[in-house]
């Protein structure tokens, strides 16, 4: 259920798999997407299990609707559904944003200083689309300067073959992304992409390994198709202050 999970006065961090859970079928365990032909009955209950785990309640999740995009959501208020983008920043307390993923980066991004949180679904077209510095020009916009990024588990490069057009495309971004699958043919490896944007704009960078079509503890739609969603999630805790107005 809690693969990692990370916690200080200001910022909790934590990434699930699909252990535990009362999912069944292709989804077995621990699923948290709601778009992939699950029971939404035991999507809930495994949102429920996993936030109850962390010491939060289900009204405070806040996820998005993921289109493959470069667009960033900053919030100044929880919304009322899910908002339809790849990357929220905010500086709101008491909220858990998520990113679920199932071979796409979870990255997780923070500045306890600043108090500004933020979430990225990046997959290639995101990826390629730029969505990593967006988010990060996002960020800085809400004051951030000191930025640590936790880098989920994803699809390794060895695991993603793509035609040589893709690979290009993301190497427009950042080199780092090109790589050779087991076979020798062109892939991608989005999350040395992610890592070398992160460090070139000065980000302090956690990267959680793994391959999410290799280990079977993650959901991977590239090995499996039909399957469900793991998570990353992020929160910042109250100031004692803030802590103080909300009981007023």
């Amino acid at each position: 259920m809690i693969r990692w999970h990370e916690a200080s006065d200001a910022i909790g961090y934590a990434v699930t798999d699909r252990l535990g859970g009362v999912s069944q079928g292709p989804y077995a365990g621990c699923n948290l997407g709601d778009h992939v032909g699950d029971d939404p009955v035991a999507v809930r209950a495994n949102r429920a299990a996993v936030l109850r785990a962390l010491g939060h309640a289900d009204l405070d999740l806040v996820l998005m609707d993921q289109v493959h995009g470069a667009d960033v959501a900053v919030l100044d208020a929880p919304p009322p559904q899910p908002p339809r983008t790849d990357a929220i920043v905010t500086g709101l307390a008491g909220v858990v944003l998520g990113v679920v993923v199932a071979d796409c980066v979870p990255i997780l991004l923070s500045d306890a200083g600043a108090g500004v949180i933020g979430v990225i679904h990046a997959g290639r077209p995101g990826f390629t689309a730029g969505i990593v510095d967006i988010t990060l020009d996002a960020m800085a916009g809400l004051g951030a300067r000191d930025i640590r990024a936790v880098v989920g588990p994803s699809v390794c490069g060895r695991c993603y073959e793509v035609p040589v057009t893709m690979v290009s495309e993301a190497a427009e971004v950042a080199p780092e992304a090109t790589a050779v699958s087991w076979s020798g043919t062109p892939a991608i490896d989005v999350a040395s992409g992610v890592i070398a944007r992160m460090a070139a704009r000065g980000a302090s960078v956690t990267w959680l390994s793994g391959c999410t079509r290799e280990d079977d503890t993650l959901y991977s739609y590239r090995r499996d198709g039909t399957t469900g969603r793991f998570a990353g999630l992020i929160w910042r805790e109250h100031s004692g202050a803030e802590a103080a107005g909300q009981q007023r």
